[in-house]
């Protein structure tokens, strides 16, 4: 699972793809048109007029950033670096009226005058900016804390993870971030009483998740005698790290005074803003019920018809959706059964699928030791994936990709494996977060899928690449379609096995296992939110038809729960990018080349699932015309 930047990012990094020619980058674009495009020739106009375009959809980006103090630091840039993001109703309003005011210059631009690339730019762009107003009136329709994410944990998250210490400027915003935490919390807050006032209350089970992570982030000193919090030794050690570069300007008496200041922000503002949250969730629990499904908002199923559609990037129904994942799932059942047989098992799919979720032969112990072995060899995975490469890629990324567990504060609740971006210059790696609060949760059978998945060749080629190509809108290089993403993702947990990987059954049955995971999402999303199933209803659906541990299900329900859709987008976008390659595969025969075709997927950033099968169809059309 791609970790996106946060809620505001999404909004603020404008979601569009598109090809671009590579002399015509942002930077080199005019500000305002010729004054003589009307004596110019038909070609001139055309690059005058698409000059412009790129330098609007520039001004966009940017406009859209500055307004988000995180969204900037996510990107490894240093302004506002003492801000959060303004989360109140005034600041939304705000920016709904500037996009509404984008779009009509937008639509200013002729677009019979602007090339290719930059047409369909545009066409996307307009799409991207008519979807979000006409999406405004469900703003409401979220959880803002939630086991999977919110400020609670994003707070600590975007410290320790994205807020570097460089130098004592650095320093100090991290300090003024912490002493700013309780007004950030006190919108939240407001923000929460909004939607219960429209009776969208997080069901029952989130709550003890978000208040013990929002407890737990004020354990240890300064909160209380224990060892230092999570927040405070990551400060210190930042701290420590730049007094010990050379030419330093941090001195022992500069480090001691900043260290004082972040240990009083955290005793006088950051605990009273969690306790303070915590005491409204615990009151806010008891008007929670059980009843999940997002159907029980108002117009909670058109609701849904619409997150389908902008989760998947199609017009599938959710029963079509629902129906596809029983069809997969009886076929992986079937492709199990193969393996099965072959390790000499003696028993059924169902007794197998136990012996694969029980037997300690595929966990190792929930120990430093394990969990430091996990991480070793998850990395030598993938070291020896990159060796791979070249058999099946052209571009390759220049970021790199570190293996991280997630941190201890929030991985009781967090999903099992997610990644994050680079920063916006590369500076800073990619990440590949590895769950391992219970081992019995992450088998061994399972480690090759999950890192192709999170690293190479899945996000980290994807989105490293994504982020480096040249020429293309920063809207571009930063946005996405969960579909196209996700699709990749799981496709490269697929595409390693015809280059060599899962020699070993078990591996080859953990990939299965995965896939089979992804396809009882299209059968559970839809059978939670369109069909009235229950959390016990969608969690014994995962049990009795995957190996997977029985938290895993847990998790996976509680997280489709709080994420209507969003799970629906990994096998619908595979099955595309499958579907596209076996069509080109037909009509090229021996000029079909697969890392032609994955350059083909991949250069042109994310696309909506029926524009990339226009651009492979184009591609397929150009070699066959040679």
């Amino acid at each position: 699972m791609l970790k996106s930047y946060s809620a505001a990012i999404v909004a603020a990094l404008l979601l569009s793809a598109c090809n671009q020619s590579s002399d015509q980058t942002a930077s080199q674009a005019p500000e305002t048109k010729p004054a003589s495009v009307a004596e110019q020739s038909p070609a001139t106009t055309q690059v005058s007029e698409s000059l412009s375009a790129n330098a609007f959809f520039e001004r966009v980006f940017e406009e859209s950033v500055a307004r988000s103090p995180e969204s900037l630091t996510f990107l490894g840039r240093k302004d506002r670096a003492d801000e959060w993001d303004d989360l109140s109703e005034a600041y939304a309003n705000e920016s709904m009226e500037i996009t509404k005011a984008q779009l009509v210059e937008l639509k200013a631009f002729d677009r019979s005058k602007l090339d290719d690339a930059t047409a369909l730019s545009y066409d996307l762009l307009v799409q991207s900016m008519e979807e979000e107003i006409e999406d405004n009136k469900w703003r409401l329709y979220n959880y803002p804390v939630n086991q999977m994410f919110g400020r609670h944990s994003g707070v600590v998250s975007l410290l320790i993870n994205q807020h570097s210490i460089n130098d004592v400027k650095d320093a100090e915003n991290y300090i003024a971030r912490l002493n700013a935490v309780p007004s950030l919390f006190d919108q939240l807050i407001t923000n929460i009483e909004a939607r219960t006032a429209a009776n969208i209350i997080p069901p029952k089970f989130v709550f003890p998740h978000v208040i013990r992570d929002s407890n737990n982030i004020i354990k240890g000193a300064p909160f209380d005698d224990g060892e230092p919090s999570a927040l405070l030794a990551d400060f210190n050690k930042k701290l420590n790290a730049l007094s010990e570069k050379e030419g330093s300007e941090l001195d022992a008496d500069k480090k001691a005074e900043l260290s004082e200041a972040a240990t009083l922000a955290l005793s006088n503002s950051v605990k009273p803003a969690y306790q303070k949250l915590a005491a409204h969730l615990t009151e806010l629990e008891t008007k929670a019920t059980t009843d999940d499904g997002i159907w029980k908002w108002k117009d909670g199923a058109e609701f849904y018809n619409v997150a389908l559609k902008r989760t998947t990037t199609t017009d599938l129904t959710s029963d079509q959706i629902h129906e596809i994942g029983l069809k997969e799932v009886a076929r992986i059942h079937n492709e199990m059964r193969i393996i099965k047989d072959k390790v000499k098992f003696d028993g059924d799919l169902k007794a197998f699928m136990q012996f694969m979720r029980d037997d300690e032969q595929f966990y190792y112990p929930t120990t430093d030791e394990g969990k430091a072995r996990y991480l070793n060899e998850a990395i030598a995975l993938i070291e020896d994936m990159k060796g791979k490469l070249d058999e099946m890629f052209i571009t390759k990324p220049k970021a790199e990709l570190n293996v991280k567990a997630v941190e201890a504060f929030r991985e009781q609740s967090a999903g099992k494996a997610f990644y994050q971006r680079p920063s916006e210059d590369g500076t800073r790696p990619g990440l590949y977060y590895a769950n391992l609060y219970d081992m019995k949760a992450m088998p061994t059978y399972q480690m090759a899928a999950l890192a192709y998945h999170e690293g190479i060749p899945g996000h980290h080629m994807q989105l490293a690449i994504q982020q480096e190509l040249k020429g293309v809108p920063k809207f571009r290089k930063f946005g996405g379609y969960t579909a196209y993403i996700e699709g990749w993702g799981l496709y490269s947990e697929y595409l390693p096995k015809e280059f060599g990987a899962y020699q070993d059954p078990y591996s080859d049955f953990g990939r299965l296992a995965m896939e089979l995971w992804r396809a009882c999402r299209l059968v559970v999303d839809t059978g939670i939110h369109a069909k009235k199933w229950t959390r016990e209803e969608g969690i014994a659906y995962y049990t009795n038809n995957t190996p997977n541990a029985i938290s895993d299900g847990v998790k996976m329900v509680e997280r489709h729960i709080v994420m209507p859709s969003q799970a629906t987008a990994y096998k619908i976008g595979m099955l595309k990018i499958l579907e596209l390659r076996a069509g080109a595969k037909v009509k090229l025969g021996d000029k079909f080349d697969i890392r032609e075709y994955h350059d083909e997927i991949l250069k042109y950033g994310p696309l909506p699932l029926n524009v990339v099968e226009a651009k492979v169809d184009a591609w397929v059309a150009a070699k066959l015309a040679r």
